[in-house]
């Protein structure tokens, strides 16, 4: 079978199987999973068919409760059925979800788990969302990067069909809802092997009909409830394994191989971090790091989480485990831990008492982590690891904030790295809406599909999106990339406006010797003069390779206006060094072609006059051995401010909300009015 790939986001790796294996999707969009809906929506409209022959129907609906009363009623007509949702949209689906759980009826529900409004809203990813619902029958499934986002989708479906116990499939929101990654793509061949046609029949003769009247869904008195509560018991338990006989068919016949629990470390380890999401990625690189310096580590992810098999988990528990650290991606305040901790706690209390451990009891501590898409970085998890040799190591910690009230938090050297140095990794500056992300997602494409590199992007914006900076953050190299954190050292710098170099430190993340492009309308004689004392300070201690391009002019004098995507994703491909110059200006006008084809010959030549344009423009600046001037950063607020402002709006503004303590926030989410007058960031051209 030939093997196909193609650099998409979690979303679309989900969305391309989650249409193919069903018949009808109810859809109400909601951040970060509304992607999944809209391209199901196009694909529909492209008349694209399902794997049975037939295009599938689909139905938005007017709330996320509408949808998920959608699905019940579609799945009682013995149709596939499934949708997607997050946050408090899957909240909204609860009362549905007991009943679709309840009549044992095969489903998925696809979810870019996200953050419950609590104190505040969030539009960010945790575990929150899913955590809430885990006790309404549905099984947990949960997927940690955009490959396995693409083959959980498939898994979970085939699972469904056979257990008839009704699924949600996760990932993290926005880290894998939204990361774009070069992944292999699962051919229909593969569907059609995995989704068995007797089950699939059988699904269907379960549907409500006139032809063969039943009753389901009737009222039930004190006498018989309890029993027939009672009686699904045996589903639960088959569950797990018919998950490992799925995967198992799926490893024969992609090669990729997954386990209810994967284990990755050092086989005799006596310190084990159990989690699962995205954080996995950052702490499956942490621990091959530490592994192979001989440290005893380990990590175990947790595929299936509901149920949690406890025979399964203890075939991959090595017998050397001394401690055991449970991170959770979410808060339950008053509980006496987080979900996978009480479980973990739980069902190892229980294998002691029923002399099935086979070695003494570890010592288990539980800690939050990631709330809201907080960073989960390589220094974090080695500081859960140091954690774990204390002889008191600290239980129910935080791990990623400064907790000044409860002191539950963790300290950690910021200092501790594991990047591949064959990895290239850039990060670029834009302003929302000129084009930035779109070119780098362009970029990613061109180095994912046409080299054998590997490919990741992983893009940050905030809630205010059009108007404010955004951040792209992109690795590529020969090795396979586990990094689902932001960059936190990088080889290459782009700042596509330069007014951004007056306010903020951007190049507080290059390395020695790392290669900085600018967009400004300074010429490289005068350009050095013109930026702060600070940026140049930086320049000559980093010896960083400085190049500049006056963008808005190319793009002007190339009919483009004021988008300065391409002249700036040619700059990038000129200087990086990825792909040999010319080789990847042809892939980028081939890319060209391909994307605005639609839009007229006109358009294609106008960018293609815009790449050749800026390779005459493109100039490297000679770095002076001293600083050249005494330009300081300009304030990022001004005016009259209390101390709230000064202590924490102007952090937030500054990019530096990650640093402020527990204290320093409202603990009821009520915010002093006023605050958005500073926030005004003046940053555009």
């Amino acid at each position: 079978m030939k093997k196909t790939h193609l650099t998409i986001d979690g979303n679309e790796a989900v969305a391309r199987v989650a249409h193919r294996i069903n018949e009808v999707i109810a859809i109400y969009p909601i951040t970060p999973s509304s992607p999944m809906s809209e391209l199901s929506d196009i694909y529909t409209q492209k008349n694209q068919k399902n794997i049975f022959g037939t295009v599938p129907e689909i139905m938005e609906m007017q709330s996320e409760g509408g949808a998920s009363g959608a699905v019940h009623g579609s799945l009682q007509t013995g149709a596939l059925t499934t949708t997607f949702t997050a946050s408090q949209g899957l909240l909204l689906m609860i009362p549905n979800m007991y009943k679709i759980a309840g009549e044992l009826t095969s489903t998925v529900f696809h979810v870019a788990a996200r953050s419950l409004a609590a104190q505040g809203l969030s539009i960010f990813g945790d575990h929150s969302d899913v955590m809430a619902v885990r006790q309404t029958g549905f099984a947990l499934l949960a997927s940690n990067n955009v490959q396995e986002a693409h083959d959980f989708a498939l898994i979970s479906q085939a699972a469904t069909l056979k257990s008839r116990l009704p699924f949600i499939h996760f990932f993290d929101g926005f880290r894998t809802s939204h990361e774009v990654s070069k992944i292999e793509l699962l051919d229909d061949s593969v569907l059609e092997e995995m989704i068995e046609e007797e089950l699939v029949f059988a699904h269907r003769d379960r549907g409500l009909s006139s032809d063969k009247p039943f009753i389901r869904g009737t009222s039930q008195n004190p006498d018989v409830y309890f029993q027939g509560r009672e009686s699904v018991n045996t589903y639960y338990e088959n569950l797990p394994g018919i998950v490992q006989e799925y995967m198992d068919n799926f490893a024969a016949l992609t090669g990729r191989v997954y386990r209810l629990f994967d284990f990755i470390g050092a086989k005799d380890a006596e310190k084990i971090i159990i989690l699962m999401g995205s954080g996995a990625e950052t702490a499956h690189e942490v621990t091959e790091y530490l592994a192979e310096q001989g440290e005893k580590v380990a990590i175990i992810k947790v595929r299936l989480y509901r149920p949690l098999s406890v025979k399964h988990f203890l075939e991959v528990l090595p017998h050397t485990t001394k401690s055991i650290a449970v991170l959770d991606r979410t808060k339950e305040p008053g509980s006496l831990g987080e979900p996978l901790y009480q479980d973990i706690v739980s069902a190892l209390n229980e294998l002691r008492e029923e002399d099935k451990l086979g070695f003494a009891m570890p010592k288990i501590i539980g800690g939050r982590y990631g709330l809201s898409s907080k960073e989960f970085t390589p220094s974090m998890v080695k500081a859960v690891f140091d954690e774990l040799s204390k002889e008191k190591p600290k239980n129910h910690f935080t791990i990623g904030i400064h907790d000044d009230i409860s002191h539950t938090s963790l300290e950690w050297d910021k200092s501790f790295k594991t990047s591949d140095a064959k990895t290239f990794r850039g990060m670029f500056f834009g302003l929302g809406s000129d084009g930035t992300v779109g070119a780098n997602k362009n970029s990613i494409k061109i180095i994912g599909e046409e080299t054998q590199n590997y490919a990741q992007g992983y893009f940050v914006y905030d809630s205010n999106k059009s108007g404010s900076m955004t951040t792209s953050h992109l690795r590529f190299g020969p090795n396979e990339i586990k990094s689902t954190y932001l960059i936190e050292s990088a080889n290459f710098i782009a700042c596509h406006q330069a007014v951004f170099l007056e306010k903020f430190d951007l190049l507080k993340n290059a390395e020695l010797g790392a290669t900085f492009l600018l967009n400004t309308p300074f010429s490289k004689e005068m350009v050095f003069s013109k930026i702060p004392t600070a940026v140049q300070k930086e320049i000559i201690e980093k010896k960083i390779k400085f190049y500049v391009i006056d963008a808005a002019t190319v793009a002007k004098n190339s009919g483009m206006g004021r988008r300065i995507n391409t002249v700036m994703q040619t700059c990038f491909f000129a200087i990086s060094g990825i792909l040999p110059r010319e080789e990847a200006i042809a892939k980028i006008k081939g890319s060209i072609q391909k994307s605005y084809a639609k839009k007229g010959q006109q358009i294609v030549e106008m960018n293609n006059k815009a790449v050749d344009n800026t390779l005459a423009n493109l100039f490297e600046v000679a770095i002076p051995t001293s600083v050249q001037s005494d330009i300081q950063m300009k304030p990022l607020i001004k005016g009259d401010f209390d101390d709230f402002v000064k202590e924490i709006t102007a952090k937030i503004i500054a990019g530096d909300g990650d640093d402020i303590p527990v204290s320093g926030i409202p603990n009821d989410g009520t915010w002093p009015s006023g605050t958005t007058q500073y926030q005004k960031r003046n940053i555009a051209l």
